[in-house]
């Protein structure tokens, strides 16, 4: 199967770049300098017009948007158990809370790293404020959940909503209140960044900080 990443630092593809290592999936890796904006060269966004990252090409087929991307390698090695059952209620559960990541929390941070973007640069510190504040309301609610259901999102084993989740928490590390400073959320990322191939995908990344 020829796969090949196209990513960038520190961006939504860690989580893609992670599943990859963890499942032992050979693959191309392709590290788009966002400085030099190759993400929107002619060339990338004949690929993926969106012109963001991550991009997987999967034995030709173009995949985009993270989450989707993760659910779908762990439906294609089941092996690893990174997935409930299709028509379990554990799937439902697992349903659920990708879409708290996808439709709650990065949303709420592209507000907060992209604060002009809603409403210009006149309303940048409104913008961040409410998005902070959504963003801890969420943590809050997650680390409800997570007091009440842990030590993972689905309880007892580790899926695919966990590996989204602790790239999401690694995010907020420089905001004024990081997840860290919840204690249920501090000891989940932990327990993820003690797998060995998140020191894997640091490694190959570069990326020194949140360790």
């Amino acid at each position: 199967m020829s796969v090949v990443l196209y990513g960038s630092q520190s961006t939504a593809s860690l989580v893609v770049h992670w599943l990859l290592l963890e499942l032992g999936i050979e693959h191309e890796l392709h590290q788009l300098d966002f400085d030099r904006r190759e993400q929107k060269s002619a060339d990338y966004l004949a690929l993926n017009p969106a012109g963001r990252v991550p991009t997987l090409v999967l034995d030709g087929q173009v995949l985009t948007e993270s989450a989707a991307i993760a659910m779908h390698l762990a439906d294609l090695h089941p092996q690893a158990g990174l997935a409930p059952l299709p028509g379990s209620p554990a799937r439902g559960d697992y349903y659920r809370w990708i879409c708290f990541c996808v439709y709650t929390l990065m949303p709420a941070y592209r507000a907060w790293f992209y604060p002009d973007e809603p409403a210009g640069e006149a309303s940048v510190a409104e913008v961040k404020q409410r998005a902070r504040l959504q963003l801890e309301a969420a943590w809050q609610q997650m680390a409800d959940h997570l007091q009440a259901h842990g030590p993972y999102v689905l309880g007892e084993r580790a899926s695919v909503v966990d590996f989204l989740l602790t790239m999401l928490m690694r995010w907020s590390r420089n905001m004024p209140r990081p997840t860290d400073q919840w204690p249920v959320l501090a000891a989940h990322a932990a327990r993820m960044k003690a797998r060995p191939a998140f020191a894997e995908v640091y490694r190959r990344e570069g990326i020194t900080d949140w360790t």
